[in-house]
């Protein structure tokens, strides 16, 4: 970014922006280069509010929630990232639909507690959710056999050119880990969201939570990750493909293959962004030579990327976008 543009945004956020910030700290696998600038927000109105200043002087940005399901380059971002800790919470349970509503970076499993501590069922699948409500919207987040589709009512998005609307669960299209936002990269932010939840007891709500905590804790590593890498192929698991390929507890750098689960990979220290990428392609290379299967991403890859792996991986994400 240029002094010209830094400039501007000085003058637009005053003491809220901070400058050439290390983006490692805002990842779950504790990864990532810097960031030219950075604004935190804390409720959804904040966030309305700096994006619409953002796209009137054209500003390049990127929003990150919890940092999960995504890896930062190396290189850092060019531009603004925006980390959102809109968290706030209110629940309906007096009125039809019943229903809990949360500001897009709240997280998915603090909002699956509050619920349950109201005896209201609907979120206990995603009590051990790392993302946030908006990244979980986006791409449609699910465990346990349910994902957002089966509970979401409409969320409150804000588009470049329509400004602040409600869009209902259809508009999102939601498909296996996608929605139309992620499959179309249209620069809508999403500000909040409503899920129809129904009334339980209490004390059966909390028990499921507790048997899905338990059985994640048992299937799934503990540790600096990005959660799942791969979506699973169709009628197939990819952790079942990347061990029976053999790649299980391979490394490269700090950069493993989880011993415990082959579908995530985990920074043992110093890992970089490279070294993962290069795990990402090694597997989606040997899984396509042994099985004749293409593994799809499920993260996001985000900021200065100009590697040959990430040509082919950005292949990969061209084809899942066709097909």
């Amino acid at each position: 970014m240029n002094e010209k543009q830094m400039n501007l945004l000085r003058n637009e956020f005053g003491v809220r922006l901070q400058e050439n910030v290390q983006l490692a700290n805002y990842t779950t696998i504790n990864i990532g280069g810097p960031a030219d600038a950075l604004l935190i927000v804390h409720n959804a109105e904040e966030l309305e509010r700096f994006i619409q200043k953002l796209w009137r002087i054209g500003q390049h940005f990127v929003v990150l929630g919890s940092g999960s399901n995504l890896l930062i380059s190396d290189r850092g971002v060019r531009g603004v990232v925006v980390i959102n800790h809109a968290h706030n919470i209110k629940i309906q349970s007096c009125n039809e639909p019943i229903c809990a509503w949360a500001e897009s970076g709240t997280n998915m499993a603090t909002l699956s507690r509050q619920c349950a501590l109201r005896g209201l069922s609907g979120l206990e699948w995603a009590v051990s959710l790392p993302g946030t409500v908006g990244g979980a919207v986006y791409g449609n987040a699910g465990a346990f056999g349910q994902d957002v589709s089966c509970n979401l009512l409409f969320a409150e998005i804000l588009h470049p050119q329509e400004k602040k609307v409600n869009w209902s669960k259809d508009k999102f299209e939601f498909s296996y880990r996608s929605s139309t936002l992620k499959r179309s990269e249209t620069g809508i932010i999403i500000l909040s969201a409503t899920f129809q939840m129904q009334p339980g007891d209490t004390a059966e709500i909390k028990a499921r939570m507790e048997s899905y905590k338990s059985k994640r804790l048992i299937t799934q590593p503990i540790g600096p990750s990005m959660g799942s890498v791969f979506r699973n192929p169709e009628k197939d698991k990819a952790g079942r493909l990347i061990e029976e390929a053999g790649l299980k507890s391979k490394r490269i750098g700090d950069a493993e293959i989880s011993p415990q689960h082959a579908n995530f990979i985990m920074n043992q220290g110093k890992a970089t962004a490279q070294d993962i990428l290069n795990l990402i392609h090694l597997i989606a290379l040997t899984i396509e030579d042994k099985f004749n299967i293409h593994l799809y991403p499920e993260i996001q890859f985000i900021g200065d990327w100009d590697t040959p792996e990430m040509k082919i991986i950005n292949q990969l994400l061209d084809m899942e976008k066709k097909s």
